[in-house]
C-alpha cells in the first residue's frame, strides 16, 4: 500500500530540514541530495492505472451476436467483466467462430482478442448437364437439395446433398447419363489343340462389332483378356469385350476360347531307377528317358514318346543287377565297371578269421538294404565281391593302388569316380557311413529319390 500511495501522490514534494541535519541518501530510493540548497527533491514517477480486482466492471461486458460466451472470474459469483476474468466463447448452430475462441480481462481494461459468428454458408452447386436440382433453404446450413435429370437420362451418382456445419455439401455431384447403351456382338466360341510338346496354343479371332443407338459415336472398347494371336495354356478362357458410348453408357459381350492338350497315361518309373521327361512329362511330343540305380543296368528301349494317339511308343525298358565280371586282367578293369555307377567299400585284412574283419562284416550284412540305397558294393580283399571269388593278383593291385595293408584291419570308401573319400582303421557303424554318404556323397537325383525312399528299409 506505501508503494500504491508514493506512486499516487504528488508529482513532486519538497521537505525542509534543518542545517544541522544531515539528509540521508539511500541507493535506489528515488530520492537524492542536495548540497546546496540542503534541500531533497523527490524524482517524478510514471502514473498508471491502479489495479483493482474488486471492481465488477473493469472491462466491458461481452455480447457476442448469435454466439455465447461462458465466464470465469477470480472473484466467482456473477462477475462476468472483473480484471483477471476468462471467457470461452461459442456459436449458435449454424454459425461458425470467427477469433478467439478464449479471451481475458486485461489490466488495459481490454479484452485479450476478438472474435465474432459468421452464419455458415455452402457455395452455390453448379447445374449438372441434362438435369437440374430444387434446394429447400438456398445455401444455408440443412438445407437440402433434390436432383433430376431430363426423360431420357438416369441419374448416376447422389440424388440429394445437404450443406453440412463445415460449410460443405455431402456426397458428391452426380451425373445425367444417356439410359440407352450401345449394341456389340463378339464372335463364336472356338477350340484348339495344343502344338507337339507345347501347353499352348496360338489363337486369332476378329474385332466385335459395336453400333451406337443413340449418337452414333462409340468412345472406346476394351478388352479384358489376351489379345487376338496370344498363347493360351490348357483349359477354357473367357474373352471379354466392353463398348462405351459418349454418354458413359457400356455394353459388353463375351465367348470362350478352350485348348486342349492331347495327353498320355502317367509313365511310371521302372524298379530300381527312374524317368527324366520334356515338357509336361504326359503330353503331346513329350520324350521320358529311363535311367536305372547305381548297379543296375537298363534293359530295353532307352526313351519313349508321347504320339498324337494319346499312347506311348515302344515299351517299357527294366533294370537288372549289373553282372560284374571278376574275370579281368588288371584292377583298374575291375574298378572301371562301377565308376559313375556305383560306391565302393572296399574291406582289407589278414585274413577272414580277424577280429575286426568279422565284426565290420556282420555289421554290414545286417544293412544291405541301407548299402543298396546308396548304391553301395563291398569288395572283400580276403577273396570275395558279391559272392564272387577274386584272384590274388587282383586283390593285391587293389591293395597297391587304393594303399590297404594286409598287416591289419583297414577299409576305404570310394566314390562313383573313384575317388578315395574316407578311410577306416577300425569296424565303425553301418550308420555311420549313411550318414557320410549322405551328408557328402549324394547327387540331387539321388537325394529326392532318399527323400521318397526314406523309409523304405524300415
Amino acid at each position: 500500500m506505501a508503494s500504491q500511495l508514493s506512486q499516487s501522490g504528488a508529482l513532486s514534494l519538497l521537505l525542509f530540514l534543518t542545517p544541522a541535519v544531515t539528509p540521508t541518501w539511500y541507493a535506489g530510493s528515488g530520492y537524492y541530495p542536495d548540497e546546496s540548497y540542503n534541500e531533497v527533491y523527490a524524482e517524478e514517477v510514471p502514473q498508471g492505472p491502479a489495479l483493482d480486482y474488486r471492481a465488477p466492471r473493469w472491462c466491458y461486458t461481452l455480447n457476442i451476436q448469435d454466439g455465447e460466451a461462458t465466464c470465469y472470474s477470480p472473484r466467482g459469483g456473477t462477475y462476468h467483466s472483473s480484471l483477471g476474468t476468462r471467457c470461452e466463447l461459442s456459436c449458435d448452430r449454424g454459425f461458425r467462430l470467427i477469433g478467439r475462441r478464449s479471451v481475458q480481462c486485461l489490466p488495459s481494461r481490454r479484452w485479450s482478442g476478438t472474435a465474432y459468428c459468421r452464419q455458415v454458408r455452402c457455395h452455390a452447386l453448379p447445374f449438372i448437364t441434362s438435369g437440374s436440382y430444387t434446394c429447400t433453404n438456398g445455401v444455408l446450413l440443412d438445407s437440402r437439395c433434390d436432383y433430376s435429370c431430363s426423360s431420357g437420362y438416369y441419374l448416376e451418382g447422389d440424388r440429394s446433398r445437404i450443406c453440412m456445419e463445415d460449410g460443405r455439401w455431402s456426397g458428391g455431384e452426380p451425373v445425367c447419363v444417356d439410359i440407352d447403351p450401345p449394341k456389340i456382338r463378339c464372335p463364336h466360341s472356338r477350340e484348339k489343340m495344343a502344338e507337339p510338346e507345347k501347353l499352348t496354343a496360338r489363337v486369332y479371332w476378329d474385332p466385335p462389332l459395336v453400333k451406337d443407338s443413340a449418337d452414333g459415336t462409340i468412345t472406346r472398347v476394351t478388352l479384358r483378356g489376351p489379345e487376338p494371336g496370344s498363347h493360351f495354356p490348357e483349359g477354357e478362357h473367357v474373352i471379354r469385350y466392353t463398348a462405351y458410348d459418349r454418354a458413359y453408357n457400356r455394353a459388353s459381350c463375351k465367348f470362350i476360347v478352350k485348348v486342349q492338350v492331347r495327353r498320355c497315361p502317367t509313365l511310371k518309373p521302372p524298379q530300381h531307377g527312374y524317368l527324366t521327361c520334356t515338357s509336361a512329362g504326359d503330353n503331346y511330343g513329350a520324350t521320358c528317358e529311363y535311367h536305372c540305380d547305381g548297379g543296375y543296368e537298363r534293359q530295353g528301349t532307352p526313351s519313349r514318346v508321347c504320339q498324337s494317339s494319346r499312347q506311348w511308343s515302344g515299351s517299357p525298358p527294366v533294370c537288372a543287377p549289373m553282372k560284374i565280371n571278376v574275370n579281368v586282367n588288371s584292377a583298374a578293369g575291375l574298378l572301371d565297371q562301377f565308376y559313375e555307377k556305383r560306391r565302393l567299400l572296399i574291406v582289407s585284412a589278414p585274413d577272414p578269421s580277424n577280429r575286426y574283419y568279422k565284426m565290420q562284416i556282420s555289421m554290414l550284412q545286417q544293412s544291405t538294404c541301407g548299402l543298396d540305397l546308396r548304391h553301395v558294393t563291398i569288395i572283400e580283399l580276403v577273396g570275395r565281391i558279391r559272392e564272387q571269388q577274386l584272384s590274388a593278383n587282383i586283390i593285391e593291385e587293389l591293395r597297391q593302388f587304393q594303399h590297404l595293408t594286409r598287416s591289419y584291419f583297414n577299409m576305404v570308401l570310394i566314390d562313383k569316380q573313384g575317388i578315395d573319400r574316407e578311410r577306416y582303421m577300425e569296424p565303425v557303424t553301418p550308420e555311420e557311413i549313411f550318414t557320410f554318404i549322405d551328408d557328402y556323397l549324394l547327387s540331387n537325383q539321388e537325394l529326392i529319390q532318399r527323400r521318397e525312399q526314406r523309409d523304405m528299409c524300415e
